[in-house]
């Protein structure tokens, strides 16, 4: 490889390829790399610091069970956690139909009209719903009502997102509520945070009268048995399907849902799936209407969502496939019966239930709360305590008879009483609901949640729609900016353990000792990582770091009395998600130029510090650049923001080029995010989860986020950016797993070797694809961007077409038209074997050959296998094929191909036809009644 790229050695490499001024002197001060074994066996170590107590808690999070066949098929199935954010769709099928199951599920349920395919968690979709509404009402009027029975950490939220876009919140009791003429929007939970489920009819009918929107955060399975809040005319209905089968996992990962009315489809936060129709005018799904998303509309977006919760959406939808409404139904009744079981047994002993309606929580009076808080820990329990001194115990679906006879005996004992055993095996006690707040409305009633109940059917679905798709477990992803690298085995595995997935966000800190440890281990690393003094976990995303960094960077203006800094300065080749973020945090965009060699302009940058020096916040800049270079300049385009009075935010999206060779604080910058998902292992999940993490130094680290309901922070911390106080903890094992095992030597080995496959990509293709940008000595740095712009103008082929002809040769494509249009941007990572890249490469070379048989005239304009691609087996094996070129350059085009073929199962899809003829949801019943006959006859056999 070295004898390709022209280099000596691989030492020799690095040095052409990062600039000597921002090396690193030594090498990382972490200890050496662990066998998987032993990895291993030393976490069970700590899995076994974390102590299982029955956690009745409730505020969101649920114990679940996830059925088997989900946990295996989904969970634990890397054709599931390794594919990519669905944006090439012909091959993501399989997961855009269960994300529009999921949307689907969302809106039967929540008596919505549209719902998107998931948001990163119940307190950010409570936020996303503020900012939508205010969207909606043109910010003239500034108010923002919120019901104090909210949960608390959506309360905590909501302020730290409110202040900076100068929303007022007014946070006061439900019956309170002033829904004047200034008043925007109000927000309400119901069952609230005590378990209390509200009749909110007369309260939505008097804020509609007022132009008021109202959003309603809920339970998803409590509206099996409730009515939804779209029948009472909500605006927005939100909340977490983590009780849909997915763990709670110390706070996440989950996915959280969010419907809305149709007329507020375009200013609707996240990704929405839709149905359109392919080149054979068949149904095909793709993501709908993402001209409105932060990719394309940056700093005007509707939010800065990058990463939402796709995986866990997928096993939440698959969860209704599974039991179906009558299954779902079963669940909460059962849920709910065995409630008021409690709370009849509960007043046998002297405790009070003080809800008047309730769904799964009970809020109890009892004698001494501090005595029960002794029997309950002795007993291996966690309640809520809540501060007016009741207490919540919250049932789900995992309390049998014997957990509420276990509960029952510590109430009796803290009242000084005996208690009688509990009986669950007779007669139903039925739903307890006045009929105003009963459902009766049908639901789910769609095939695709009446067929797959048995587990055969169902694991023959959830492999059918695998099948459809491409991810780490088919070929390389040479996505830039995305580091598509692997995701090993032994960090997946802990996930699952119990030790870990079972423990509530909110259960007292010495209960979870295990994951502190981690927590420290992980942090200390990031910090000899990064060269900072600090971090924190919090962020549950890319994005939510960016807008953390940044709130955090307000923050420190702000207490030095700067309260007007609010501009910040973004290379124009940057992520959408950074001036969407920066807008989200109250600040004021101004975009600085590039080169023509695509660096930043030093001299753009020095006039626009000069112009804005009095408001000067900060800059965000991405290291290596977007571009894919090490930046000469990078020192002193932070020394000028400094001198202006600015902080320099590092968008740590290309760290993978950096870990053990530099450093975002030896480059300058002062607060930088980690995308755990790129360069840290953490699998893309088909478009999430994730993890930001954000590292800062030391006069930063004061204000790094807190928690409303659980300590931690900096000493003057910001308000919480996610719902629980570490973020997806579950997900960190991943990115622990990743630093345990490498080791500092084996972290910049990675780094080394993602360096030498990029420059080895470039030196193979760059005689057939220009290269757009590069150092002045040639070299990249683990990414380049090829210009195919020449070869459009030249035969009528672009990016695009490109892009789709690869599905063909087994590939997904490197990332589209970003920063540059026209262009292709490729990644390889340092996970891809020569003999992958070089597959890889043979592709991209013959599909050159393909280009320049256009050019010279010996294949059609029009009628070419790039224009047409990707190609279905039903269509090269159909009886009348057209095409000028033959089936076999159509579907074999390499002899590799022909020994591992990926048939992409739909062709070219139609997004404009989706676009105008917008639908959200699953498809009508008799469409897929005789897709499911089609795939029942094909599983039949001989």
């Amino acid at each position: 490889m070295l004898q390709v790229v022209g280099a000596s050695s691989l030492d020799a490499l690095i040095d052409e390829a990062i600039p000597p001024g921002i090396r690193l002197t030594s090498p990382l001060n972490l200890p050496r790399g662990q066998s998987e074994h032993q990895y291993l066996r030393d976490l069970r170590r700590l899995a076994a610091r974390n102590q299982i107590f029955k956690s009745f808690i409730g505020l969101g999070y649920h114990n679940a069970v996830t059925p088997s066949v989900i946990l295996r098929n989904v969970l634990e199935n890397p054709g599931w956690y390794t594919p990519y954010t669905p944006y090439q769709a012909e091959i993501a099928q399989g997961r855009l139909e269960a994300l529009l199951n999921f949307q689907t599920m969302v809106r039967d349920l929540t008596g919505m009209e549209i719902a998107n395919a998931s948001l990163l968690d119940e307190a950010t979709a409570a936020a996303e719903a503020m900012t939508m509404m205010y969207r909606a009402k043109a910010g003239s009027r500034p108010r923002f009502f919120v019901a104090s029975s909210c949960f608390p950490q959506t309360i905590d939220v909501l302020m730290g997102r409110a202040e900076p876009l100068g929303i007022e919140l007014v946070v006061d009791d439900l019956e309170a509520a002033s829904l004047d003429g200034r008043t925007f929007g109000a927000l309400v939970q119901s069952p609230d945070e005590g378990g209390r489920v509200h009749d909110l009819r007369d309260f939505i009918a008097r804020a509609k009268r007022q132009g008021v929107l109202v959003a309603v955060g809920t339970d998803l399975l409590s509206l099996t048995l409730l009515t939804p809040p779209g029948e009472w005319g909500a605006d927005v209905v939100f909340g977490t399907s983590q009780r849909f089968g997915v763990p709670m996992g110390y706070g996440g990962p989950h996915a959280a849902f969010f419907a809305t009315l149709a007329n507020h489809v375009r200013q609707a936060p996240g990704r929405i799936v839709g149905v359109s129709i392919d080149a054979h005018g068949d149904r095909a799904y793709r993501m709908a209407l993402q001209t409105r998303e932060q990719h394309i509309r940056r700093d005007k977006a509707t939010s800065n969502i990058c990463t939402a919760q796709a995986l866990l959406a997928s096993m939440a939808g698959f969860y209704a496939v599974y039991h179906g409404p009558e299954g779902l139904t079963t669940i909460a009744r059962r849920i709910h019966e065995r409630a008021r079981v409690l709370a009849h047994a509960l007043a046998s002993v002297g405790v009070r239930q003080l809800n008047d309606v309730y769904f799964d929580t009970l809020r109890l009076a009892v004698d001494s709360v501090e005595r029960l808080h002794q029997m309950a820990v002795a007993s291996k329990m966690n309640f809520r305590y809540r501060t007016d001194g009741t207490v919540n115990v919250a049932i789900d679906e995992t309390t049998d008879a014997a957990d509420l006879q276990a509960i029952v005996a510590v109430f009796a004992a803290a009242q000084g009483v005996g208690v009688a055993p509990i009986d669950l095996s007779g007669d139903s006690l039925g739903p307890d609901y006045p009929e105003s707040v009963t459902r009766t409305s049908t639901f789910l009633s769609h095939p695709v949640f009446n067929a797959h109940h048995s587990e055969t059917d169902m694991m023959r679905y959830i492999r059918r729609l695998e099948r459809k798709d491409i991810g780490l477990d088919t070929s390389m992803i040479p996505l830039g900016s995305c580091t598509m690298k692997l995701n090993a085995a032994s960090e997946m595995l802990p996930i699952t353990w119990p030790e870990f997935s079972q423990l509530h966000p909110f259960v007292p800190v010495e209960q979870a000792a295990g994951y502190h440890e981690i927590f420290s281990g992980l942090e200390a690393a990031l910090c000899e990582i990064t060269g900072f003094a600090a971090v924190s976990l919090q962020p549950n995303s890319g994005a939510q770091g960016e807008f953390t960094g940044l709130m955090v960077i307000r923050a420190y203006h702000r207490e030095r009395g700067d309260t007007h800094r609010d501009v910040v300065l973004i290379p124009d080749s940057a992520h959408g998600t950074n001036p969407a973020s920066a807008v989200m945090a109250g600040m004021r965009v101004v975009v600085v130029a590039s080169t023509r060699e695509g660096n930043i302009d030093v001299d753009d940058l020095r006039a626009k510090t000069v112009e804005h020096r009095e408001h000067l916040a900060a800059l965000m800049i991405t290291y290596p650049s977007t571009h894919g270079v090490f930046e000469e300049s990078i020192r002193e385009a932070c020394a000028i923001v400094h001198a202006g009075g600015g902080q320099v935010y590092l968008d740590g999206a290309n760290m993978n080029a950096q870990v053990g060779l530099t450093s975002p604080a030896a480059v300058g910058a002062d607060v930088c995010h980690l995308n755990l998902h790129k360069t840290f292992s953490i699998p893309h999940g088909g478009g999430g989860p994730g993890m930001g993490p954000i590292a800062s130094a030391a006069h930063l680290a004061p204000y790094l986020p807190g928690h409303s309901v659980v300590a931690t922070g900096g000493s003057r911390a910001i308000h919480a950016t996610a719902e629980a106080p570490w973020g997806s903890a579950s997900i960190l094992l991943i990115s622990y797993g990743y630093i345990r095992m490498l080791g500092g030597d084996g972290m910049t080995d990675a780094t080394r070797y993602a360096i030498l496959n990029a420059n080895y990509v470039k030196s193979r293709l760059e005689p057939h694809y220009p290269v757009l940008y590069a150092r002045g000595n040639g070299r990249v740095a683990h990414e380049m961007i090829f210009d195919l712009r020449p070869l459009k103008q030249a035969s009528g082929i672009d990016e695009t077409d490109v892009a789709k002809r690869l599905m063909d040769y087994g590939f997904h494509a490197p990332t589209v038209s970003f920063p540059v249009a026209g262009t292709l941007m490729v990644e390889p990572t340092e996970s891809e074997s020569k003999e992958e890249l070089d597959r890889f490469c043979d592709a991209m070379i013959a599909i050159r050959g393909e280009i320049q048989a256009v050019i010279d005239g010996s294949a059609d304009p029009s009628d070419n296998v790039l224009k047409h691609a990707p190609h279905t087996a039903a269509a090269v094996s159909a009886d009348d094929w057209k095409h000028a070129y033959s089936r076999e350059q159509a579907a074999f085009p390499l002899p590799f191909v022909r020994a591992n073929k990926f048939w992409p199962s739909v062709g070219r899809i139609n997004s404009a036809y989706g676009d105008r003829n917008l639908m959200c949801a699953c498809p009508p019943a008799a469409a897929y009644a005789a897709e499911l006959k089609t795939e029942k006859s094909e599983l039949k056999g001989p």
